[in-house]
């Protein structure tokens, strides 16, 4: 049986899942003994831990010169002391150029099933991939094992499923018959999809395989070699990925340089290199925007971002405030706001905010946030795996002089104990109010634990601001809580306009910092938080080129 009959029913529902747009998920979420084995985890942590001071020594992939690797662990401190194979920007090249013709005439249906199967060899090693991103990235356990596992994998699947639908969406050939009167014109023709050429994609430090995973899968069913060049801070997990791939290709008669890992130093990065590499067709990049626009800018390349951006949140009018402030307090705590779609701006009219009871005024709502906010933090059961840590010193630096921004100071920032590691490198929230006039205050992203109360005339000033900064600095989510219809679609309208999602009236076990799978375009690629969004079918569609030939008919 071929890989893709083998996995034929999964890319089925995946590609259903993908017009449907309901709740689908290929690889559970929670960490199952029944669903992924009783000793998973425990294999998962050993595995990892016997990692550590070594070489990793699983890739296949040719030409390395030598050993590299900067890792650190947020939550020891200390170097992990793992190297990678170091491999030159011209090799990489070299050897992507000679792997491309093998690769870009695999028949589409061979490339999916192998791809699928790559990521049901990573399902295997979820567990292990989550210990790499916790000792990488900081994040918690649990959001370590779904992000960079289950919730990677979906997003790969979903990018094969895309890349797959649109490669088969024509025709491969036909008869063309042109009725002429008294005779016809016959022509056969046939239709080719070229893959542009080598994809490069750049990682990020936060979350090295969830957001890196789309573009490797979406360059890679559409027949195009990938050379991924992951942060320096965080490359064990997207190595296991890469390995496994490496893997099924060798298995199956296939050069193991089609998908390539490159690692570098802080003091001696390859990213531009590449990225400029006549040779180099197409890009995926994640991080900061002043590098995201470097690439846009590049000429002759394909270039997909996700940058930074000003996320807000607009409060107009709740059923319930408790539970309004209990979920705004969750989104600013988890992963000590190192989501990109995190709120950053809290939109509250100097009037307060109408409830049931009555208004609740901005000082009420600014000591219910606060008050929720610490709760949670001094929750010993919670409040250190919910904040998971902070996983490049300069955050904790941004942090400790947020308070120099200016304005009432309502929440500081301090350190709690992680009782699994002393030694983690931890900053709670710190909550500061600002006036809507000032404007250069809350104009850019603050990445980390950093929240804004931005006291506005009324809602509708609110909006104005929220649509503003997300057409001139970018966002990538908005949050919004209104009671009033007419209100809730003029947010709706106005930040559609500013190609901003929101999400309405969340409380509960929902925030507006997930995305899902086959249902939320993660980044519209309409404002300058990005120019591209996955999973759309633009984004796969930009990787190849549609290319016909035809000739008499021979009938």
């Amino acid at each position: 049986m071929s890989l893709f009959e083998k996995h034929k029913n999964i890319l089925n529902k995946a590609i259903n899942a993908l017009h449907e747009r309901t709740f689908f998920a290929a690889y559970p979420e929670h960490p199952s003994p029944t669903i992924y084995g009783e000793s998973a985890d425990e294999d998962g942590r050993k595995k990892f831990q016997s990692s550590v001071g070594k070489k990793f020594d699983e890739l296949k992939q040719s030409g390395a010169a030598g050993w590299v690797g900067v890792e650190e662990s947020p939550y020891m401190q200390e170097p992990l002391n793992i190297q990678y194979p170091s491999v030159s920007a011209d090799t990489l090249i070299e050897n992507a150029k000679k792997a491309f013709h093998q690769w870009r005439k695999t028949d589409v249906q061979d490339r999916a099933g192998i791809l699928v199967e790559s990521l049901e060899r990573v399902k295997a090693r979820f567990f292990e991939v989550a210990y790499a991103t916790m000792h990488t990235t900081g994040q918690g356990y649990m959001m370590a094992f779904q992000a960079s596992g289950p919730h990677a994998a979906d997003r790969a699947l979903e990018a094969i499923a895309a890349g797959y639908e649109e490669l088969s969406r024509f025709p491969q050939g036909v008869i063309w018959d042109k009725p002429m009167g008294k005779y016809n014109i016959k022509l056969d023709k046939e239709w080719r999809a070229v893959p542009k050429g080598i994809g490069l994609v750049i990682g990020c430090s936060t979350f090295p395989t969830w957001n890196s995973v789309p573009g490797i899968y979406a360059s890679l069913i559409t027949g195009n070699p990938v050379i991924v060049k992951p942060h320096p801070g965080a490359v064990l997990p997207i190595a296991i990925f890469i390995a496994e791939i490496q893997n099924v290709l060798s298995d199956n008669g296939l050069d193991p340089n089609i998908c390539q890992l490159a690692v570098d130093t802080y003091d001696k990065m390859i990213s531009k290199e590449l990225a400029e590499h006549p040779d180099v067709k197409i890009i995926d990049f994640t991080g900061n925007s002043e590098f995201g626009s470097y690439l846009e800018r590049l000429e002759g390349k394909a270039v997909f971002t996700e940058k930074t951006g000003v996320n807000s949140v607009i409060l107009d009018a709740v059923d319930d405030v408790d539970k309004v402030a209990a979920n705004l307090a969750f989104s600013v705590t988890l992963y000590s706001g190192q989501m990109c779609t995190a709120p950053q701006n809290f939109y509250i009219p100097e009037n307060g905010i109408n409830t049931p009871n009555g208004r609740v005024s901005f000082d009420e709502f600014a000591q219910k946030l606060v008050d929720n906010i610490n709760g949670l933090v001094d929750n010993p059961k919670a409040g250190p795996f919910v904040l998971g840590t902070i996983q490049n010193k300069n955050t904790c630096s941004r942090v400790d002089k947020a308070k120099e921004i200016g304005g009432k100071v309502w929440l500081e920032s301090r350190s709690i104990e992680n009782p699994m590691f002393k030694n983690a490198r931890i900053s709670t929230p710190v909550i500061i109010e600002v006036d809507a006039t000032d404007k250069e205050k809350f104009s850019k992203e603050l990445f980390g634990p950093i929240a804004l109360l931005i006291k506005t005339k009324d809602t509708n000033a609110s909006i104005a601001l929220a649509k503003e900064m997300a057409l001139k600095y970018g966002a990538i989510s908005c949050g919004a809580y209104t009671t009033d219809p007419g209100v809730k679609e003029k947010i709706a309208d106005e930040m559609a306009l500013a190609a901003t999602p929101v999400s309405f009236n969340l409380v509960g076990g929902i925030y507006m910092n997930q995305n899902a799978g086959f249902s939320d375009f993660h980044v519209t690629g309409g404002n300058p938080a990005g120019n591209a969004s996955f999973t759309n079918p633009e984004y796969v569609i930009k990787r190849f080129t549609w290319v016909g030939h035809r000739e008499p008919a021979k009938v």
